[in-house]
């Protein structure tokens, strides 16, 4: 992104505090970032902390003679690449979704000739309420942008979606939304499988695991966004897929091999997905009662397809097959052994054990992995799963420029 410059529209709410934070990584990245900063927003950050951190003055009066003769609204709400809104708040939301100009913000929301994502941060109730569900309906159709919000505790101490997404993830979505068509994986056809999968007991009850399918579904968004024509294969989870890929849903193991098969051939397979290795011999018609005096069933396990190994020995097999080793212990000496068992080409493997404080990667937004290969092995630090997936993708970008040369 660097080179690249974006207008940030600080809206009032707790959330603002992370915007310095956004700032901040956007300046990283080499990104130009001025800022508007709403008069509800400074009641939470202030201009000089802004200021500080954009190394460009503050814009917040759209009645300013000093800034309108040195930067009008309508040249400051063109000159960037993008425009963001964090935290963007019902009241913003509704005056744009309204057509209303009463401030600087929704003044240079209406006028900018770009693109705006929006990173809404508000209470639970008010998320959930007509009036808003209205608005960001009304804003999705207009070709507005959203990041979150994503679940968690409110500052008011309530629970649900309405909590500001992380700064680097609003960084995700702003490279994304700077993504410029054209990219080295045009042409390539990518198969991605993410989540868990489920084996049916009976109607009621399954065999299954932990696994969110973040990282899964943040790799398809990355190949996507390289320009790979990218296939995601997903068991059952509870986040919504990229936009700009073929999303095909199964529930059980075979149902997952199914769908790879019918999927081939690609160029890249990206096998992330957390497989049930076992599925109960027989799945129960109804549901298995407990009853007094009545040991507990015994169920009967058998083998899933190996989907991983399926594919990396397939007639159709994928030119570039990676796979993901989950592990508590030993992790590189498993899934080297792993690489190698299976017929892989690379494997990302990580610890999923509990890191202390009882959290675990699965289900958690951060990841620290291994790419382990024929020739080497890198450890990678710690990161967001958005940074592993991009990283991950330059990686298979590269081994493709290089086999090509």
């Amino acid at each position: 992104m660097r080179g690249k410059s974006v207008l940030l529209i600080i809206g009032g709410g707790i959330a603002a505090y992370k915007s310095l934070d956004l700032i901040r990584r956007l300046v990283e990245r080499g990104v130009k970032t001025r800022a508007i900063l709403t008069r509800a927003g400074a009641e939470f950050v202030t201009p000089l902390s802004v200021a500080a951190l954009t190394a460009e003055k503050v814009y917040s009066d759209l009645f300013s003679l000093t800034d309108e003769s040195e930067m009008g609204h309508i040249e400051l709400s063109r000159a960037a690449d993008l425009v963001v809104v964090a935290p963007a708040t019902a009241d913003l939301m509704g005056k744009l979704a309204a057509g209303l100009a009463s401030d600087l913000a929704s003044t240079a929301l209406l006028a900018t000739d770009k693109r705006i994502l929006m990173a809404p941060a508000m209470n639970v109730r008010m998320w959930q309420s007509p009036s808003v569900r209205r608005s960001a309906d009304i804003l999705a159709r207009d070709g507005v942008l959203f990041v979150g919000p994503n679940d968690g505790e409110m500052a008011c101490g309530e629970f649900g979606p309405g909590r500001m997404a992380e700064p680097l993830e609003i960084v995700t979505a702003i490279e994304k939304a700077l993504a410029i068509p054209g990219s080295a994986l045009n042409g390539f056809k990518a198969l991605v499988t993410a989540g868990p999968t489920q084996e049916p007991l009976d109607p009621v009850r399954f065999l299954g695991n932990r696994s969110s399918g973040k990282q899964g579904y943040a790799i398809a968004d990355a190949l996507a966004s390289a320009g790979a024509d990218t296939v995601l294969i997903s068991g059952p989870v509870e986040i919504a897929a990229p936009s700009h890929v073929k999303l095909v849903r199964v529930t059980t193991a075979r149902e997952m091999l199914a769908a790879c098969e019918a999927e081939l051939p690609a160029d890249i397979a990206v096998m992330s997905a957390a497989v049930a290795d076992w599925r109960p011999e027989f799945a129960m018609n109804s549901k298995i009662k407990k009853e007094a005096g009545h040991a507990a069933p015994v169920v009967r396990l058998v083998e899933n397809p190996d989907i991983l190994a399926e594919l990396a020995h397939h007639q159709k097999r994928p030119r570039l097959v990676v796979g993901f080793a989950a592990e508590t212990d030993d992790v590189l000496s498993h899934a080297t052994a792993k690489r190698s068992r299976k017929g892989a080409d690379w494997i990302v493997a990580n610890d999923v054990s509990t890191n202390g404080k009882g959290e675990t990667v699965m289900g958690g937004e951060r990841n620290q992995v291994h790419l382990i290969t024929a020739t080497k092995q890198e450890s990678w630090p710690e990161m967001a799963k958005a940074d592993v997936a991009r990283r991950l993708v330059q990686h298979i970008t590269q081994h493709f420029q290089d086999t090509a040369s």
